[in-house]
Formats: C-alpha cells, sequence, structure tokens
C-alpha cells in the first residue's frame, strides 16, 4: 500500500512538472498560434497519464517514457519543432552536433528526433496496453510495434490533410517540413527504428529479469 501510494505520488508530481514546464514555455513565443496547434497533440498524449493516476496501471517506466515524449514535444512546440535551438545548446559545450553525426546542416533535425523518440518512448506504454489485454511477451511487443507504426502513419496523414484545410504559410510551419518532400517518408522510417528501438530494450529488459 505504501509503495502505491510512493508511485501515485511520483506521477502526480511529474505530472505537475511538465504542465508547469508547458505554461514556462508558452510565455513569449515567437509561434504563439501555431504553439497553440501544436499544443493540441500535448492534451491528447498528457489525457494518458491523467487517465493513469486514477487507474493506477502504468508502471513508473512506461509513465516516465510518455512523460518523457510529452516533455520533448513541448520543447518542440515553443519553436515550432524547425527552429529549435538545439545547435547552440551543443554548441555551447564545444560540440557541432551536425558534423558531429555528419548531418545536413542546412536543416533543423530535431523534428526528425522527436520521432525515433516517439517510437523509443510510447513503446513502453502501447506494450503494457497490450501486456495487460492479451498477457502473452511476444504477441504484446509484436502489437506494440504495429501500433507505434500505425500511428506514426496517421499523424503523417492527418499532416497532410492540415495542408489541405490550412494553406499557406500555417500549414508549413506546423508541419515543419522545410522544403523536404519526403519529409512524411523519412519521419515514417525514423518512427519505425525507434520502435524497433523500444522493442528490444523492453526485450533485453524482460530477459535479463527472467535470468536473475
Amino acid at each position: 500500500m505504501i509503495r502505491i501510494f510512493k508511485t501515485h505520488s511520483i506521477k502526480l508530481l511529474v505530472l505537475t512538472l511538465l504542465f508547469a514546464v508547458s505554461i514556462v514555455f508558452s510565455l513569449n513565443s515567437e509561434f504563439p498560434k501555431q504553439q497553440l496547434l501544436q499544443h493540441l497533440g500535448t492534451l491528447v498524449v498528457a489525457s494518458i497519464l491523467f487517465f493513469d493516476l486514477k487507474a493506477r496501471r502504468l508502471s513508473l517506466g512506461a509513465f516516465f517514457g510518455v512523460s518523457c515524449f510529452i516533455l520533448l514535444h513541448i520543447i518542440g512546440a515553443k519553436w515550432i519543432y524547425s527552429f529549435v535551438p538545439y545547435q547552440n545548446f551543443f554548441n555551447a559545450f564545444g560540440f557541432d552536433l551536425h558534423e558531429l553525426f555528419g548531418l545536413d546542416s542546412t536543416r533543423n533535425h530535431y523534428d526528425r528526433f522527436v520521432h525515433f523518440s516517439f517510437g523509443v518512448f510510447m513503446f513502453p506504454f502501447v506494450y503494457e496496453v497490450y501486456r495487460y489485454r492479451v498477457q502473452k511477451v511476444m504477441l504484446s511487443l509484436l502489437l506494440a510495434w504495429l501500433t507505434i507504426q500505425t500511428f506514426s502513419l496517421l499523424y503523417e496523414v492527418f499532416e497532410w490533410m492540415l495542408t489541405l484545410f490550412i494553406s499557406g504559410e500555417g500549414a508549413t510551419d506546423y508541419n515543419g517540413q522545410q522544403g523536404d518532400i519526403w519529409d512524411a517518408q523519412k519521419d515514417m522510417g525514423i518512427a519505425f527504428v525507434g520502435a524497433i528501438t523500444g522493442m528490444i530494450i523492453i526485450s533485453s529488459i524482460k530477459r535479463f529479469y527472467r535470468k536473475s
């Protein structure tokens, strides 16, 4: 009982901190309208955490995973992904991230990073949902991977539909294509890699606990 109370308190603290960060990052925004649209996604994903505060079914690992993804999205939303100043941060420590990883220096790659993180950080949550229902580890892993890929595809379709209904600069700023006609395919590909990474991590953890 005490352990459950502590876990719930930690989750509540994390959710409170996320709310505080979202407020701070919403202040003095250079892109207030686009940021507001981005935060619709924040509310959708954060609803998972709100629901779990009552249901108390997610492990701390899965809860932290969803929280980390929301945090990355909050940061991206402030600068509508295309203008996140991550290079300034790494330059302060003497690193050129683009040169280090051989990235195109004319593009802001934060969007790619978050698509990868979607696969990694959301995988434990999706896995636990299926594990609770299916009760089979391998099938739950496979279904979680397929679900991550499906949502990645649906999000790209949503962005495409947005360009049809919100024409002009507003849609361009939200999509963050930065002139790349293959942006959607690359985003889905990097989410695929992220989901595979998440699957490997969960599988490795399960294998470790079985041996110990």
